[in-house]
């Protein structure tokens, strides 16, 4: 699990946005063990803003500018806001103080995560004191920093304004189950695959009824990965956060009533609480039927299984 501080970058080269991707560079330590499946929460350097489980990670190459000690050449330097001199080498054999910084470009490779998937937004409730107790080693100054799982989950969970954070465990059992489970993915053709769609369905989300063509999605009923083809009555249109919790099976579709099954996480939220129960806004003939009973035996099925422990191994990052 990582932190990573997202203090809008978009000046310094980074197009970040929290909800959706985080970009880093090989400069940063830790920057080559972050992986997919891997929990990132995010912060401004102030208070928590959301985390999410990572789906994917672009790399590239790039350069960027690295500012050093001009006594001993390191660059584990930081900026003081009130002292004078403004700057601090924090190497322990080092330790000194300036006002001028020496500054290089060098080349780097790039990461951007993607996210979006399993986005939850905590926005305030947790402090930035708090997070940095809460990192591996609370006086670190790196932008991708170790956060314990543990720890951060059962204050998250706990207290007021407390939030369930099982949607991680489903998001990654979904993006670490193998290539077939990739539900969340882009998909080629897809554009088309969504006309088609409109064509059949008019602008109607199947789960919430009429809706602008703007906001609705393709949604596949079976795991698109797998089959790398957009199957014949294989899809639905759906409101972009449905359709998001339907990839999650955080909403199913019982083939027995085709009435909406929403799980007990998500009734916590009254907009989707309400959905549960309700049929479908749309007709579905026996090919979607099909697709929904796989949907629903990968969903469900999973759910009634027991997830494995909260402490998978798998990292948490805090990213500022």
């Amino acid at each position: 699990m990582y932190l990573g501080e997202d203090p809008k970058r978009v000046g310094q080269g980074y197009d970040d946005h929290p909800s959706t991707h985080y970009s880093w560079n090989s400069r940063v330590p830790n920057s080559a063990t972050v992986a997919v499946g891997d929990t990132i929460v995010l912060w401004d350097g102030k208070t928590l803003l959301g985390l999410s489980v990572i789906e994917d990670i672009k790399t590239g190459t790039g350069t960027a500018d690295v500012s050093s000690c001009p006594k001993c050449g390191k660059a584990d330097i930081a900026e003081r806001k009130t002292m004078t001199p403004k700057y601090r080498c924090w190497t322990e054999s080092c330790k000194f103080e300036f006002d001028n910084r020496h500054v290089a470009t060098v080349d780097v490779t790039t990461y951007r995560s993607q996210h979006e998937a399993g986005w939850i937004d905590l926005r305030g409730q947790v402090t930035a004191p708090e997070l940095r107790a809460l990192c591996e080693q609370p006086k670190s100054q790196n932008a991708l920093r170790r956060l314990r799982w543990d720890d951060f989950r059962t204050r998250v969970e706990t207290g007021k304004n407390a939030t369930s954070l099982n949607i991680v465990d489903k998001a990654r059992k979904v993006i670490t189950g193998g290539h077939s489970e990739r539900m969340v993915r882009v998909r080629k053709g897809q554009a088309v695959f969504r006309a088609s769609l409109l064509d059949s369905f008019g602008e109607v989300c199947a789960f919430t009824g009429p809706m602008p063509a703007a906001v609705l999605d393709a949604a596949h009923l079976y795991s698109y990965a797998a089959k790398q083809e957009h199957a014949e009555s294989g899809g639905l249109l759906l409101r972009k956060d449905v359709h998001r919790l339907f990839d999650l099976g955080q909403i199913a579709i019982d083939p027995t009533t085709f009435t909406l099954d929403v799980t007990a996480e998500t009734r916590a939220y009254p907009v989707y609480d309400k959905l549960h129960g309700q049929p479908l806004t749309v007709a579905l003939d026996k090919k979607h039927q099909k697709w929904v009973r796989e949907h629903w035996a990968m969903h469900r099925a999973q759910n009634q299984a027991t997830i494995p422990g909260q402490n998978t191994g798998t990292q948490t990052t805090l990213t500022v």
